[in-house]
């Protein structure tokens, strides 16, 4: 089952009518397709959390409430925003992002990763193996939310936006559920698995090793259990207005509705560049980046658009930790983004690392390799800290006088030429050269390599 939305002829956006008319649909589809039962019909929203803010979920799930509210056949009894590894909504990001009618229902949920848990089945190490090059030959454990797993729901909606994603490739499907509201042994396994295999292999690849394992779980476990329907969106820029807008919404109950999201994502947020970058300033904003676990995403997204010996300038004014928790936030001050080879020996010999393979991911992915070196400019971070952790330190009040008011892509500042990010979360960003080289490095990387002992967290 699918249905693809895209504006009509003649309009760059899907307006607010049509997204509310296809969604109301949608809902009716899903009532007649559920076996008969007596009594009221529970409903779990699973909508991204506030760092996926723009991708307009949160409206979403509020029309979704509106179409079945607390008092119907059909109510909404949960919201779960999927976390994964993020800390928990304030009541002012819920606020922002959720209606008053959902914010006043007591119906959200906070998802927590290290302890509310469930294992529902694995995957065969085989592909563990597969996708690690043989550094891991474990079985992957699917994990869920209990109250998702055993909640017994008569519909689940999944909501987010597919964009590229330096884990998972394309972000969203299954994501949201193993990642999203999954547990602290899957994903510690998964993000290392993407670490091993290689960022720049995965970014852009709806079809990858890690996906394969998440869609087996899907296939084996997920399907045969739970009433599980996706909306997807992909967000991109009006090309006259700048300002973002739904370029297609998706409707589906299997992998089909997020391959043609994939499709239409690569042409709206991928941007191949004819140079590599010299000088790139990514800001991040306020409300939507508290630590570099978030902000990172300036690095991961534009490292392979990034020339050798070039210069990524963050601009985080809300950035003051580290983790979205306490314990990740510990272990990235410990041992910083100090390149693959330095974090890897770091994992042989600490056990506490071995435990923790999201945060050994982490600094993977962080960590320029010294290709390109990275300035972070944080809001609430000393130059101690941010130094400690292997960037370079700036001033932030000093780089927004300097570099306030650019716009998205080329400027000249001082006599020299800037590529501008106001939001890295949105896009990826490459240089021909540098993606075809480090797909073909990667490649050439695929033999066996020493076996590692992993922890379960």
């Amino acid at each position: 089952m699918i249905e693809v939305v895209l504006p009509p002829e003649g309009q760059s956006g899907i307006s607010q009518e049509l997204v509310e008319k296809k969604l109301s649909s949608f809902v009716t589809m899903v009532k007649a397709r559920a076996e008969s039962k007596e009594g009221p019909r529970k409903v779990l929203l699973l909508p991204p959390d506030f760092t996926r803010f723009h991708s307009r979920a949160g409206e979403i799930s509020s029309l979704l409430f509106d179409l079945m509210p607390p008092t119907g056949d059909w109510a909404v009894t949960d919201v779960m925003p999927a976390l994964g590894t993020h800390a928990p909504m304030s009541e002012e990001q819920c606020s922002t992002m959720f209606s008053e009618a959902i914010n006043s229902a007591d119906v959200i949920r906070v998802h927590d990763w290290r302890n509310d848990v469930t294992t529902i089945g694995h995957c065969p190490a085989s592909m563990v193996a597969n996708a690690t090059n043989g550094m891991v030959e474990k079985p992957w454990p699917a994990q869920l939310n209990k109250l998702v797993w055993e909640g017994d729901h008569d519909a689940i909606f999944s909501v987010g936006q597919v964009v590229p994603h330096e884990v998972m490739g394309m972000a969203n499907f299954n994501k949201n559920l193993f990642v999203g509201v999954g547990g602290v042994e899957a994903i510690n396994l998964s993000h290392f698995i993407g670490a091993v295999y290689g960022m720049e292999r995965m970014m852009g690849k709806a079809s990858n090793p890690l996906r394969s394992i998440l869609n087996y779980a899907s296939e084996n476990f997920l399907q045969k259990k739970l009433p599980l329907y996706y909306i997807l969106t992909v967000m991109g820029k009006n090309e006259t207005s700048g300002d973002l807008e739904m370029k297609g919404l998706f409707f589906g109950d299997d992998i089909e509705c997020y391959l043609e999201a994939c499709k239409l994502s690569l042409t709206c947020n991928f941007t191949m560049l004819e140079e590599p970058l010299r000088k790139v300033v990514v800001y991040l904003d306020e409300d939507e980046f508290h630590s570099t676990w978030l902000g990172n995403k300036a690095i991961y997204r534009t490292r392979m658009a990034l020339a050798d010996g070039g210069e990524l300038i963050i601009l985080g004014p809300g950035v003051k930790k580290f983790g979205e928790d306490d314990e990740c936030d510990v272990l990235i001050r410990k041992y910083g983004y100090v390149g693959t080879p330095t974090i890897m020996k770091h994992m042989e010999e600490q056990e506490e690392l071995q435990n923790n393979l999201s945060v050994v991911a982490h600094l993977i992915h962080g960590s320029s390799e010294g290709r390109f070196s990275v300035k972070y400019c944080p809001g609430h971070l000393t130059r101690e800290e941010i130094e400690k952790a292997g960037f370079i330190y700036g001033d932030f009040e000093e780089a927004k006088k300097k570099y306030g008011g650019l716009v998205d892509g080329w400027n000249e500042v001082e006599g020299e030429r800037i590529f501008y990010i106001s939001n890295p979360a949105l896009g990826l960003w490459a240089h021909k050269d540098r993606f075809e080289e480090d797909g073909e490095k990667a490649e050439e990387g695929g033999g066996k390599r020493a076996r590692v002992n992993v922890g379960s967290g």
